[in-house]
């Protein structure tokens, strides 16, 4: 087991690229804590853990609120002491063209994706240090980080700052033995791009942009997400992989 007696939290821990982490790290020894909107879907997959033989924590709490997103580390910290792995998942996406994005919308991407990242980066960070063992940090971008998409300006925005935020992370925190990188996935199988899959002439005609010719699933993404929290990427800090069937090529 490539995480035993690890213990991780993951934020947006419910669903999708997040319930196929906590799994996938519980799966590897991790004690795993999801955190998120909504009790239900946390209930839902906190089941599903435990009936593959894991132990989860589920928090409810919203990233973007400073008082929820330490809340949700002092959760983790009472149940089991310490944290050495830290996912940051949260986040939205609401398409609009740049001209029609209101600055309500603005914020509500920049609380939840950079801010909400930001908070519990910098309480966790703060943990890790005084725990003195170091930690892995992973922070959840996307290929909209490193390429712009249409009618995506503010959701682009905030994950370019989340790959940057990344890098300055891992440059002052590498003397603690803290790696962060950050993830950048491509098309994903998710609730918010199922409409696009279910339709099938949009869909085909969107693959044509993937040189691999299909659809990521949200395994494809804790498979890396595993690497980065395992010892296997020790000497990587500071990076941002891309896992999108070649997608960045095209849009580059």
């Amino acid at each position: 087991m490539r995480l035993k007696d690890k213990v991780a939290l993951v934020t947006g821990g419910s669903q999708g690229i997040g319930r196929a982490i906590a799994a996938r790290f519980a799966a590897e020894g991790a004690k795993v804590a999801i955190s998120g909107r909504g009790r239900e879907a946390l209930e839902e997959t906190a089941a599903y853990i435990t009936g593959q033989g894991g132990e989860v924590l589920i928090i409810e709490g919203d990233v973007q609120y400073k008082e929820q997103a330490e809340r949700m580390v002092d959760d983790v910290l009472s149940q089991w002491g310490k944290i050495d792995i830290l996912v940051n998942n949260a986040g939205v996406n609401k398409t609009a063209s740049f001209l029609e994005i209101t600055e309500e919308d603005w914020d509500w991407h920049m609380d939840i994706n950079l801010k909400g990242t930001f908070l519990v980066s910098q309480r966790v960070s703060k943990e890790m240090v005084k725990q003195g063992s170091g930690g892995s940090i992973i922070q959840m971008s996307s290929v909209n980080g490193l390429a712009a998409e249409s009618d995506q300006a503010h959701y682009n925005a905030t994950k370019g700052g989340i790959n940057m935020l990344a890098m300055s992370m891992a440059l002052e925190l590498a003397e603690h033995g803290i790696r962060v990188n950050a993830l950048c996935p491509g098309f994903i199988e998710t609730r918010l791009t199922k409409p696009l899959i279910d339709n099938a002439p949009a869909i085909e005609n969107y693959l044509k942009t993937i040189p691999m010719k299909r659809v990521g699933q949200p395994e494809d993404i804790a498979a890396a997400a595993l690497f980065m929290a395992s010892d296997e990427s020790s000497y990587m800090t500071g990076h941002c992989m891309v896992i999108d069937g070649g997608q960045i090529i095209k849009l580059s």
